[in-house]
């Protein structure tokens, strides 16, 4: 096997690939790229048997074959090489040679049959929705980390969905940490009229991956076969495995009722929030809210480092609340808005509060109050 690939065309494929095969694992296997070149093109995949990558790029191909390289190697190879064409050529015993003239690498690579299989599409039905929407989508959810120690499915899955509204095709994701929940709505560029044939479950880390191998141009197409989802744009293909299980009805969070609806300057709620959350710690998080007239009052107290206090005017209509907040919760929703102005919906210290943008509702945030 022979071939030269250019670095301006491999580079960003290779790193965009390091979050699934590039990290330290005990099976070496997968932190390998497998490398195909066959005729005038490289066919790579990236798998880490949950999330799986297939590339197809032209190449310069003076013999066919396959290979298996540290994908972590690889990428630094490339990246920090000298000149734009890069000749890969595989020797004895699955040993790799790189470079030119005046750099070389001789590197140790593995079986490529040993390689895990990677899904690859057959023909299915595909929904197009366009990339940069869906990687918003992605990015407005991926604050959602779960803990570890929750086993429940869909703390660590991200539910997706199609709707129809007002006759017009939707996809929707929902997701939560246990703590706190998201939900991004977007229309579909869908003019087949193809709908996912079921909600389901997607893996978080896996969706966290693809939102780094998106393009943010033109548009991509998303369909089901089996247990996973695929997502396909231009020459690159991802397939994420899905999880057994289903998300729970979340249409009166979502929803509340009877809650006071304050409008706030998104920038200056933000940074008060960070001045009031810079005496939390791992054992003291929370801040207190007081919402009482024409005034929102947000206190910090840490016994190991001090306390603050500001207030801020607002139009509070209803009975004074007292409530406790965890801010980092408030600060990643409000850093997804795109609005100068959000509405928090309250209704008491007991109740979820909501965070949505004043006129854009395709976001919408719900936080868990904490116990003071």
């Amino acid at each position: 096997m022979k071939f030269t690939l250019k670095k301006s065309k491999m580079l960003d494929t290779l790193a965009k690939i390091q979050g699934i095969s590039g990290k330290k694992t005990s099976n070496a296997i997968i932190s390998c790229v497998l490398i195909k070149a066959i005729e005038n093109s490289l066919k790579i995949y990236a798998t880490d048997y949950e999330t799986g990558f297939i590339g197809f790029y032209p190449a310069e191909v003076e013999s066919d074959g396959a290979i298996a390289i540290n994908a972590r190697k690889l990428y630094e190879i490339v990246r920090d090489f000298p000149t734009e064409d890069i000749l890969v050529n595989e020797v004895d015993n699955f040993w790799i040679e790189i470079g030119n003239y005046n750099v070389q690498y001789h590197i140790v690579g593995m079986n490529p049959e040993s390689f895990p299989q990677v899904p690859e599409i057959d023909e299915i039905p595909f929904i197009d929705i366009d990339s940069k929407n869906f990687k918003k989508m992605i990015d407005k959810t991926s604050m959602m980390s779960p803990i570890v120690e929750d086993k429940r499915p869909h703390v660590h899955g991200v539910c997706l969905e199609t709707f129809q509204k007002e006759a017009e095709q939707w996809i929707r994701i929902i997701a939560t940490d246990g703590n706190r929940l998201a939900k991004v709505d977007y229309h579909c560029v869908n003019e087949s009229g193809i709908v996912l044939d079921r909600t389901v479950l997607v893996q978080k880390k896996g969706l966290n991956e693809l939102s780094k191998i998106i393009i943010p141009q033109g548009n991509l197409s998303i369909g089901m076969m089996d247990n996973k989802l695929f997502i396909k744009q231009q020459q690159e293909t991802v397939s994420i495995q899905l999880i057994n299980g289903t998300f729970p009805d979340v249409s009166d969070v979502l929803f509340v009722k009877d809650a006071i609806q304050i409008n706030l300057n998104k920038q200056l709620f933000m940074m008060m929030l960070k001045r009031m959350s810079i005496f939390s710690t791992d054992d003291y998080k929370g801040v207190i809210f007081n919402l009482n007239d024409d005034k929102m009052i947000i206190t910090s107290t840490n016994p190991e480092l001090g306390e603050s206090k500001e207030e801020m005017f607002i139009v509070f209509p209803g009975n004074p609340i007292e409530v406790a907040f965890n801010p980092r919760y408030f600060m990643e929703a409000l850093s997804v808005i795109e609005e100068e102005h959000v509405i928090m919906s309250i209704v008491d210290d007991q109740t979820p509060c909501l965070i949505e943008g004043e006129k854009d509702k395709s976001y919408i945030c719900v936080i868990m109050p904490m116990r003071i």
